[in-house]
């Protein structure tokens, strides 16, 4: 028996989020399947993923794992499954795991970007790849906000309503925010993430920007826990999952590569 980590990067447009669902196309019902029909096996304990992408949501960088007796070498899975998978979904690389290694309680850190662009009208070629806002953004206010950030804090105030984790402190050890060709991204890295938190940060900072928020009034608004004083959340379809972290070791080491060279 093997543990076989898949590294992936998908377009999360057509998708409802990675989860299986009843009557609705999933990441992790897509994979499976192929992966079935590649090694002739069943998946008993079904692919772990790394983090439960809502439905729009993108990754650049995605790592999943399963169980199987397949023989065929991991350098060699990449090419043999790519048949087999949408053009919206590829496997970049594959390693051979130990067997109490799972994708996503193994997982040491995340980072994820929301990209944003502007203009005076919303291009439809960026239509569920980015957001777009009609105002002016202003990387330099919304660094001095996200730097209120970093570090460990609870992060209450940037949960969605009904979410039901009990603990909700987090540590980010990045955030900020950069500008390149009329887009603007937002990139954060933590220890983990509450439900919809990239996606409230990001709103949050746009209300910084636009003057609905100062930068100094973040860290008491933090401490607040309270939902309803911090921006809006935005859509899915401007998040990307963009690299995941686990303890060193060789496979890391592949993954890690191919993260880069992405």
């Amino acid at each position: 028996m093997r543990n076989i980590a898949l590294l992936l990067r998908y377009d999360g447009a057509g998708y409802h989020g990675w989860q299986t669902q009843q009557n609705a196309v999933t990441i992790q019902e897509t994979l499976e399947c192929a992966v079935r029909r590649l090694t002739g096996e069943a998946i008993p304990k079904g692919l772990a993923g790394c983090s439960r992408t809502d439905a729009g949501v993108h990754a650049n960088a995605y790592v999943a794992n399963f169980f199987s007796n397949c023989t065929i070498p991991a350098e060699r899975f990449p090419a043999a499954i790519r048949p087999l998978l949408p053009p919206d979904l590829s496997v970049l690389a594959a390693a051979d795991m130990p067997m109490d290694f799972h994708a996503r309680f193994s997982c040491t850190g995340k980072e994820y970007v929301y990209r944003i662009y502007g203009g005076s009208a919303p291009d439809p070629f960026r239509y569920r790849r980015a957001m777009y806002h009609p105002y002016r953004l202003g990387a330099e206010k919304m660094n001095a906000a996200a730097a209120c950030l970093c570090g460990t804090h609870d992060f209450r105030a940037f949960m969605a309503a009904g979410a039901t984790v009990k603990d909700t402190c987090r540590t980010v050890y990045d955030c900020h925010v950069s500008s390149e060709g009329g887009e603007v991204t937002v990139t954060i890295s933590a220890n983990g993430f509450l439900y919809n938190m990239v996606r409230i940060v990001a709103g949050t900072l746009i209300a910084v920007s636009d003057g609905k928020i100062r930068p100094e009034q973040l860290p008491e608004m933090i401490r607040s826990g309270d939902r309803t004083r911090l921006g809006m959340t935005l859509p899915p379809f401007g998040l990307y999952l963009n690299r995941i972290w686990y303890p060193a070791g060789e496979a890391q080491d592949i993954f890690q590569r191919n993260q880069s060279n992405g």
